[in-house]
Protein backbone atom coordinates (compact mmCIF):
# COMPACT_ATOMS: atom_id res chain seq x y z
CA UNK A 1 0.00 0.00 0.00
CA UNK A 2 1.41 3.37 -0.99
CA UNK A 3 1.78 5.66 2.00
CA UNK A 4 -0.09 8.96 1.97
CA UNK A 5 2.00 12.12 2.26
CA UNK A 6 1.01 14.22 5.28
CA UNK A 7 2.21 17.81 5.49
CA UNK A 8 2.73 18.90 9.11
CA UNK A 9 2.67 22.67 9.64
CA UNK A 10 4.40 23.53 12.90
CA UNK A 11 6.55 20.41 12.65
CA UNK A 12 9.34 21.94 14.71
CA UNK A 13 7.10 22.73 17.69
CA UNK A 14 6.76 20.51 20.74
CA UNK A 15 3.52 18.90 19.56
CA UNK A 16 4.66 18.94 15.93
CA UNK A 17 7.74 16.84 16.67
CA UNK A 18 5.59 14.19 18.37
CA UNK A 19 3.26 14.16 15.34
CA UNK A 20 6.24 13.64 13.01
CA UNK A 21 7.48 10.69 15.10
CA UNK A 22 4.03 9.07 15.12
CA UNK A 23 3.71 9.44 11.36
CA UNK A 24 7.21 8.10 10.86
CA UNK A 25 6.28 4.86 12.56
CA UNK A 26 2.92 4.62 10.80
CA UNK A 27 2.22 2.06 8.09
CA UNK A 28 -0.19 4.39 6.31
CA UNK A 29 1.45 7.80 6.31
CA UNK A 30 4.68 9.52 5.38
CA UNK A 31 5.39 12.79 7.22
CA UNK A 32 6.55 15.94 5.46
CA UNK A 33 7.77 18.59 7.90
CA UNK A 34 6.96 22.20 7.06
CA UNK A 35 9.62 24.41 8.69
CA UNK A 36 10.78 28.01 8.50
CA UNK A 37 14.53 27.66 8.90
CA UNK A 38 17.17 25.94 6.81
CA UNK A 39 18.80 24.34 9.87
CA UNK A 40 15.42 22.88 10.95
CA UNK A 41 15.03 21.40 7.49
CA UNK A 42 18.50 19.86 7.72
CA UNK A 43 17.74 18.40 11.18
CA UNK A 44 14.61 16.64 9.92
CA UNK A 45 16.40 15.39 6.81
CA UNK A 46 19.19 13.93 8.96
CA UNK A 47 16.45 11.87 10.61
CA UNK A 48 15.10 10.72 7.24
CA UNK A 49 12.08 13.02 7.29
CA UNK A 50 11.27 14.99 4.14
CA UNK A 51 11.05 18.71 4.91
CA UNK A 52 9.78 21.77 3.05
CA UNK A 53 10.84 25.35 3.73
CA UNK A 54 7.90 27.71 4.08
CA UNK A 55 6.73 30.57 6.27
CA UNK A 56 3.04 30.86 7.14
CA UNK A 57 3.35 34.63 6.90
CA UNK A 58 4.46 34.30 3.26
CA UNK A 59 3.22 32.33 0.25
CA UNK A 60 2.57 28.66 1.10
CA UNK A 61 0.84 27.58 -2.10
CA UNK A 62 3.76 25.30 -3.07
CA UNK A 63 3.73 23.31 0.17
CA UNK A 64 0.76 21.06 -0.53
CA UNK A 65 1.73 19.75 -3.96
CA UNK A 66 1.46 15.97 -3.85
CA UNK A 67 0.17 16.01 -0.24
CA UNK A 68 -2.82 13.80 0.47
CA UNK A 69 -3.42 15.15 3.98
CA UNK A 70 -2.48 18.17 6.07
CA UNK A 71 -2.14 18.64 9.85
CA UNK A 72 -2.05 22.24 11.04
CA UNK A 73 -0.25 22.27 14.40
CA UNK A 74 1.50 25.62 14.02
CA UNK A 75 1.19 28.54 16.39
CA UNK A 76 2.91 31.83 16.94
CA UNK A 77 2.94 31.41 20.72
CA UNK A 78 0.99 34.65 21.00
CA UNK A 79 3.52 36.65 18.97
CA UNK A 80 1.49 36.95 15.78
CA UNK A 81 -1.91 35.36 16.23
CA UNK A 82 -3.43 37.06 13.17
CA UNK A 83 -0.53 36.38 10.80
CA UNK A 84 0.16 32.77 11.80
CA UNK A 85 -2.69 31.22 13.78
CA UNK A 86 -5.40 32.83 11.64
CA UNK A 87 -4.17 33.94 8.21
CA UNK A 88 -1.48 31.26 8.01
CA UNK A 89 -4.10 28.59 8.65
CA UNK A 90 -6.39 30.11 6.02
CA UNK A 91 -3.60 30.20 3.43
CA UNK A 92 -2.74 26.57 4.10
CA UNK A 93 -6.43 25.65 3.85
CA UNK A 94 -6.57 27.26 0.40
CA UNK A 95 -3.37 25.54 -0.68
CA UNK A 96 -4.61 22.13 0.48
CA UNK A 97 -7.90 22.58 -1.31
CA UNK A 98 -6.29 23.81 -4.53
CA UNK A 99 -3.87 20.90 -4.67
CA UNK A 100 -6.61 18.32 -4.05
CA UNK A 101 -5.68 17.11 -0.55
CA UNK A 102 -8.37 14.82 0.82
CA UNK A 103 -8.37 15.97 4.45
CA UNK A 104 -7.23 18.86 6.64
CA UNK A 105 -6.80 18.25 10.38
CA UNK A 106 -6.77 21.44 12.44
CA UNK A 107 -5.32 21.72 15.92
CA UNK A 108 -7.59 24.31 17.50
CA UNK A 109 -8.33 25.04 21.16
CA UNK A 110 -11.14 24.75 23.66
CA UNK A 111 -12.75 28.16 23.86
CA UNK A 112 -12.40 28.85 20.14
CA UNK A 113 -16.20 28.72 19.90
CA UNK A 114 -16.50 31.49 22.51
CA UNK A 115 -13.35 33.67 22.59
CA UNK A 116 -14.70 36.15 25.14
CA UNK A 117 -14.49 33.57 27.96
CA UNK A 118 -10.83 34.49 28.48
CA UNK A 119 -9.46 38.02 28.66
CA UNK A 120 -5.86 36.82 28.38
CA UNK A 121 -6.45 34.54 25.43
CA UNK A 122 -9.27 36.34 23.67
CA UNK A 123 -7.19 37.45 20.67
CA UNK A 124 -5.70 33.99 20.26
CA UNK A 125 -9.07 32.25 20.55
CA UNK A 126 -10.62 34.68 18.08
CA UNK A 127 -7.85 33.91 15.59
CA UNK A 128 -8.46 30.16 16.08
CA UNK A 129 -12.21 30.66 15.69
CA UNK A 130 -11.73 32.54 12.41
CA UNK A 131 -9.35 29.87 11.10
CA UNK A 132 -11.77 27.08 12.10
CA UNK A 133 -14.75 28.79 10.46
CA UNK A 134 -12.74 29.37 7.29
CA UNK A 135 -11.81 25.69 7.15
CA UNK A 136 -15.41 24.60 7.71
CA UNK A 137 -16.65 26.70 4.80
CA UNK A 138 -13.74 25.83 2.47
CA UNK A 139 -15.23 22.66 1.01
CA UNK A 140 -12.26 20.46 1.95
CA UNK A 141 -12.91 17.54 4.32
CA UNK A 142 -11.73 18.35 7.82
CA UNK A 143 -11.51 17.42 11.47
CA UNK A 144 -11.13 20.26 13.99
CA UNK A 145 -9.61 19.11 17.28
CA UNK A 146 -10.00 21.39 20.32
CA UNK A 147 -7.94 20.23 23.30
CA UNK A 148 -7.96 21.70 26.79
CA UNK A 149 -4.76 23.20 28.23
CA UNK A 150 -1.71 21.37 26.93
CA UNK A 151 0.82 19.94 29.39
CA UNK A 152 4.05 18.00 28.90
CA UNK A 153 3.07 14.98 31.01
CA UNK A 154 3.54 11.53 29.52
CA UNK A 155 0.68 10.59 27.25
CA UNK A 156 -1.67 7.86 28.47
CA UNK A 157 -3.09 7.06 25.03
CA UNK A 158 -6.53 7.73 26.53
CA UNK A 159 -8.85 10.71 26.25
CA UNK A 160 -12.41 11.80 26.68
CA UNK A 161 -14.08 13.36 23.68
CA UNK A 162 -17.21 15.48 23.45
CA UNK A 163 -18.60 17.99 21.01
CA UNK A 164 -18.47 20.42 23.93
CA UNK A 165 -17.40 20.06 27.54
CA UNK A 166 -18.96 22.01 30.40
CA UNK A 167 -15.62 22.45 32.15
CA UNK A 168 -12.06 23.12 31.10
CA UNK A 169 -9.26 20.69 31.80
CA UNK A 170 -5.85 19.52 30.68
CA UNK A 171 -4.36 16.99 28.31
CA UNK A 172 -0.77 15.91 27.51
CA UNK A 173 0.60 17.06 24.14
CA UNK A 174 1.42 13.44 23.32
CA UNK A 175 -2.27 12.48 23.48
CA UNK A 176 -3.25 15.50 21.38
CA UNK A 177 -0.67 14.51 18.75
CA UNK A 178 -1.98 10.95 18.69
CA UNK A 179 -5.56 12.18 18.28
CA UNK A 180 -4.57 14.39 15.34
CA UNK A 181 -2.91 11.43 13.63
CA UNK A 182 -5.86 9.09 14.35
CA UNK A 183 -8.36 11.43 12.66
CA UNK A 184 -6.35 11.63 9.43
CA UNK A 185 -8.44 8.59 8.45
CA UNK A 186 -11.20 9.54 6.03
CA UNK A 187 -13.78 7.66 8.07
CA UNK A 188 -12.87 9.25 11.42
CA UNK A 189 -14.72 12.37 12.57
CA UNK A 190 -15.17 13.59 9.01
CA UNK A 191 -16.24 17.26 8.94
CA UNK A 192 -16.60 17.37 12.71
CA UNK A 193 -15.40 19.72 15.42
CA UNK A 194 -14.85 18.24 18.88
CA UNK A 195 -13.09 18.81 22.20
CA UNK A 196 -10.69 16.46 24.00
CA UNK A 197 -9.36 16.15 27.55
CA UNK A 198 -7.46 13.47 29.46
CA UNK A 199 -9.78 10.53 29.98
CA UNK A 200 -10.20 6.76 30.09
CA UNK A 201 -11.08 5.85 26.49
CA UNK A 202 -8.42 4.57 24.10
CA UNK A 203 -7.86 7.28 21.50
CA UNK A 204 -8.63 5.05 18.54
CA UNK A 205 -11.98 4.12 20.09
CA UNK A 206 -12.79 7.68 21.16
CA UNK A 207 -12.43 9.07 17.62
CA UNK A 208 -14.70 6.49 16.01
CA UNK A 209 -17.59 8.63 14.80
Amino acid sequence: MKKENVLVAGANGTTGKIIIDLLKSSEKYKPVAMVRKKEQKEDFEKNNVTAILADLEEDVSHTTDNMQKVIFAAGSGGKNVIGVDQEGAKKLTDAAKNSGASKFVMLSSMGADNPSISDDLEDYLKAKQNADEYLKSSGINYSIVRPGSLNNNDGSGKIKLERKFEDFGEIPRADVARTLVEVLDDDKRQNETFEILSGDTEIKNAVRS
